[in-house]
């Protein structure tokens, strides 16, 4: 039987010098002992967080399937708001929302398909005068070129030297095997414009009860900032709407006078395109439009381009400094460097959908914020006002301090002259 101490445990061995053997140690603090389990939350977490990355991983693929839906339906709640105020204005006059929404999107594309129809007609025409034409155009040119260079080339060695060549081969050879490319990306256009025209209008004709939707599932609170958000989006989409129209008019009006004193062939419906496409493509707008005005007058007579040219340069500073801040300081009050600065981003994120819907875009975003920014009265110093130094310092404000005693010296009434000429 094991001896026992006083409080009735086993007393340890001894060894025989008297020393009491080395026992087993206990574990250090911080390490898990022999019997340690693993805690029961570690396989709950390693599941909740192979859940979350597959959802996250289900929800970028799905939403790189539909970016292409997302961005028709982002065009088409645009069209919708810059519709709404004609759609509003004829439903307050008895007309069911519906119906008036229809005949806004019917007198629209009307004016678009007479547009691109007499477009069509005025390049086929154009087109098949400059083949006409070459042949004169290549002989001016050579002659040019033989004047100034002195040299000896001929019409029929240029021809033949660019009919044997290969890149003239191999552009032949990719435009055949482009065309069935062409006529995918033709019918995914056509699809895409009616996804756009009928989500446009869905959201006119059923823009009350979408409000209501909306409003249904958030707090009276959150209600009425989403109602003012909707309004204040109405009305600068309308009113960038309306002033870009108004500089189109402008526009096109300043270009039809230009081409019809230099008797440019199809002067009403070239103004009318650069009217538009220099207004709904902002800041390069102008040139691109400009570029096939400038082509057609060509056509007429090649210093009449040089004309075009420098009319369209001196009529776009014309409209960034004067006309452009006038008529767009009460609708899309943005400065120009952040409307140049949206329209880049917009098109980096969205391409041309984003460079057409940037602009009104942050004019909504920074009317809807305005209202929460606290804004203070500006200190009456002479550097708020670009003036440099404060009016402090020797020789600073000499001017300002000259009109000041100026002002402060006394003003004695004059008095009868003498003959000498001296006051009495």
């Amino acid at each position: 039987m094991a001896p026992t101490d006083e409080t009735g445990q086993a007393a340890p061995h001894t060894s025989p010098s008297g020393t009491t053997p080395p026992g087993p140690r206990p574990p250090a603090p911080g390490t898990a002992g022999p019997d340690a389990r693993m805690p029961r939350w570690l396989p709950r977490a390693l599941v909740l967080a192979l859940a979350l990355y597959a959802v996250f991983q289900l929800g970028s693929w799905a939403f790189h399937q539909l970016t292409g839906l997302l961005i028709n339906i982002l065009i088409a709640f645009f069209l919708a708001l810059a519709i709404e105020p004609a759609v509003s204005w004829m439903a307050a006059r008895g007309l069911r929302r519906g119906l008036a929404t229809g005949i806004v999107f019917l007198a629209v594309m009307i004016a678009s398909a007479g547009f691109v129809t007499l477009l069509s007609s005025m390049l086929a025409g154009q087109i098949i005068t400059m083949v006409e034409n070459f042949p004169a155009y290549l002989d001016s040119v050579i002659n040019w070129v033989n004047i100034h260079f002195n040299t000896e080339l001929r019409r029929v060695d240029v021809q033949e030297g660019l009919l044997r060549s290969d890149w003239l081969r191999t552009y032949v050879q990719n435009s055949a095997t482009g065309v069935l490319d062409v006529s995918a990306q033709v019918l995914g256009g056509l699809f895409q414009l009616l996804t756009v025209t009928l989500f446009s209008f869905y959201f006119a004709a059923d823009g009350p009860r979408l409000r209501r939707a909306l409003c249904s599932v958030l707090p009276p609170a959150r209600q009425a900032e989403v109602l003012r958000a909707w309004e204040i989006a109405v009305n600068k989409t309308g009113g960038y709407l309306y002033s870009r129209g108004l500089m189109a008019l402008i526009s096109g009006i300043a270009h039809y006078v230009l081409l019809q004193v230099l008797e440019v062939p199809y002067a009403p419906v070239l103004a009318v395109w650069v009217g538009l496409v220099s207004q709904f493509i902002p800041t390069i707008g102008t040139y691109l439009a400009g570029a096939l005005a400038m082509l057609i007058a060509f056509t007429v007579d090649p210093w009449y381009a040089l004309w075009v040219l420098i009319f369209v340069v001196v009529y776009q500073q014309f409209e960034n400094y004067v006309l452009q801040p006038k008529l767009t300081s009460k609708t899309v009050d943005i400065h120009p460097a952040v409307a140049f600065g949206s329209v880049i981003a917009g098109t980096a994120l969205l391409g041309a959908v984003g460079a057409l819907i940037a602009i009104p875009a942050v004019a909504t975003l920074q009317a809807f914020l305005g209202a929460y920014v606290k804004r203070y009265a500006v200190t009456d110093d002479p550097r708020v006002h670009g003036h440099r130094g404060g009016g402090r310092g020797p020789g600073a404000g000499l001017l300002t301090r000259t009109r000041r005693l100026w002002g402060r010296r006394p003003q004695t009434p004059p008095g009868p002259a003498d003959p000498g000429g001296t006051p009495s």
